[in-house]
């Protein structure tokens, strides 16, 4: 299906497109004609730039929104240092104590935390790089048990976070519209922009990528043409939505907002006596958007070999040096194989990019499922150069299958983080979730035969000189 039947129904107004420049108002007029920044803008409003790149980027690459609001984002007391932060120099998803191992890990379905909302329920799993040089990533699984208090916002100068939902609906509000994010839905509220979560289902798990540096692009088609992948049209951005929480001035009100920032891998707070949630209209191309992961168009061989799985990447955020990324966002969608004469799993591999695998529901072909295998909601890790490949059940199943057209992951979807760095491990991903299959690498690959039979005859000195 080209679209995701999904069980919740949606409840929003969208506008359609990936990175393009839009413009929406809650109330008709409130956006200026002709200009950004009116000596007085409509309404009463106050202007706000909101720069996601330099003011030189190039054009292609520039992201920028003009926000037209009761009151300015800058109208707060000074922010505090909190010490409830998960990543605290005590605390086990410290960045700074990140390990780094050449070990395949593979983890079972992390747990739910009734008691936590999103901001405290995200647990920092593997990592690499530094905010400060707005370079590297985070990797995350985050689960909550409650909504985000209706007087409290987040956002993250850190970074671009990516949210993969795997259970439980996300209904975000963010300062420039609302989303709701569904499983088998994504979404990437940017580097700057707040946010409150609420939980409409019930408790939720899933998994986040925080991107340190630049932002999500769509990769390249080359030969493949003008469509497929994830195509532009089917990404959605919010429209304008506000409420009205002030007082005369910026510093009095009925209530008062904790505003929480990610700074550095640290949280500081302040207090605010105004809704942060006040933009009026909108225009410009730097705003949160979500994307179904049931609208991807699946490529694939049509005659034999199983390609490069860069041919499910969804989006890329991509480094200084052309074809490599900082981080690829790639899907394992449900997909026909058809190859001839070919193992169509994928192939055992050394990489010199990093494999955060996740899965969203069902089961994923190469790995078994189940208790102790590769279940939903949890994950594996294959760092660089770590071999990985099909398990020995896997391997035996698909060698000897018929090759008949097969439809595989019916119901499921596995995804993967893929990173040209070599990713650390937190303390709370090593220990502290209890979470590691400690038999991960003997159970999946122990058990590998030995298929080779030498051709009689034949020498093993056929490398000397003779």
């Amino acid at each position: 299906m080209p679209v995701t039947a999904f069980e919740f129904c949606e409840r929003y107004k969208y506008q359609n497109g990936f990175g393009s420049y839009l413009e929406t108002e809650a109330i008709s007029g409130a956006l200026p004609i002709g200009q950004n920044s009116p000596q007085k803008p409509p309404y009463g409003l106050y202007a706000e730039k909101l720069s996601g790149t330099a003011f030189t980027a190039p054009r292609h690459e520039n992201k920028q929104t003009w926000l037209y609001r009761i009151l300015p984002s800058c109208a707060h007391p000074p922010f505090a240092s909190t010490a409830d932060g998960p990543f605290k120099s005590d605390k086990p998803t410290d960045p700074a104590k990140l390990e780094y191992l050449p070990n395949q890990l593979r983890w079972d379905p992390f747990d739910y935390d009734d008691q936590t909302d999103f901001v405290s329920g995200l647990h920092l799993v593997a990592g690499a790089g530094d905010p400060t040089l707005k370079q590297g990533i985070g990797m995350y699984i985050y689960a909550a048990g409650k909504s985000m208090d209706e007087h409290s916002a987040f956002y993250s100068a850190d970074g671009d976070l990516l949210i993969v939902a795997q259970d439980g609906v996300l209904d975000i509000r963010t300062e420039l519209g609302w989303l709701l994010i569904r499983p088998m839905e994504i979404c990437v509220i940017p580097r700057g922009i707040k946010y409150q979560i609420h939980l409409p289902s019930g408790p939720v798990r899933g998994y986040a990528l925080e991107l340190y540096q630049g932002h999500f692009t769509l990769p390249e088609l080359g030969p493949i043409g003008s469509n497929c992948l994830a195509n532009a049209r089917d990404f959605q951005a919010p429209v304008a939505c506000f409420s009205e929480d002030f007082g005369a001035t910026a510093s009095e009100g009925p209530h008062s907002y904790l505003i929480t920032v990610k700074f550095n891998n640290s949280l500081f707070q302040t207090k605010q006596a105004h809704t942060p949630f006040d933009v009026v209209a909108w225009h410009g191309n730097y705003c949160p958007y979500k994307y179904d992961l049931g609208r991807f168009n699946t490529i694939g061989t049509i005659s034999y070999d199983h390609p490069d799985p860069s041919i499910f990447t969804v989006l890329s955020a991509l480094s200084d040096h052309p074809g490599t990324a900082i981080a690829d966002f790639v899907i394992f969608p449900p997909r026909w194989l058809v190859a001839e004469n070919t193992f169509r799993p994928p192939w055992y591999h050394r990489n010199t990019m990093s494999e955060f695998m996740g899965l969203i529901a069902g089961e994923y072909d190469a790995k078994k499922g189940g208790q102790g295998g590769f279940m939903p909601g949890g994950a594996s890790l294959h760092n660089v150069m770590s071999g990985h490949g099909p398990d020995a059940k896997s391997f035996e199943g698909a060698s000897n299958a018929e090759l008949k057209p097969a439809l595989v992951g019916k119901g499921s979807c596995a995804f993967m983080f893929e990173s040209s760095l070599m990713v650390g491990v937190t303390e709370w991903g090593l220990k502290m979730c209890k979470k590691v299959q400690e038999g991960y690498s003997e159970e999946s690959w122990g058990g590998v035969q030995v298929h080779w039979e030498r051709p009689k005859g034949a020498d093993l000195d056929s490398h000397l000189l003779k």
